[in-house]
């Protein structure tokens, strides 16, 4: 990876944190899920997680969902909590990136992205 052309410090964030603070309920919700995929983390008895397998529902129509409509409160509040968290960290970090690379995602080349458009 490369940030301003120099080589980047490969930094790692934990499992539990990445689902403590909803990027995995976030990354689910917002890309996965909507593809018919979903991320499944593990969590052991004394506190370590991993990520598990990621399941394939692209056949099925009636697809991943969180069924939110039919959670408890509490659980609506910590969903809004997570994705109130995200949401803020997405605001701050592409503020960064739109100053650094005038971008927030990434765009593809054009000769690239002619290359997708046409095998679409």
């Amino acid at each position: 990876m490369r940030h301003n052309n120099n080589m980047i410090e490969n930094k790692k964030m934990l499992v539990s944190e990445f689902r403590k603070q909803g990027y995995l309920q976030e990354l689910n919700r917002q890309f996965l899920h909507p593809l018919g995929l979903a991320l499944e983390v593990l969590s052991y008895e004394d506190g370590h997680e991993e990520f598990g397998a990621i399941y394939d529902y692209r056949t099925d129509e009636s697809g991943i969902v969180f069924d939110l409509i039919n959670s408890d409160n509490t659980r609506i509040n910590d969903f809004i909590s997570k994705a109130n968290n995200i949401k803020r960290e997405k605001k701050r970090i592409q503020k960064n990136r739109k100053k650094l690379y005038k971008y927030q995602l990434e765009p593809i080349k054009n000769k690239i992205n002619n290359k997708i458009n046409s095998s679409i």
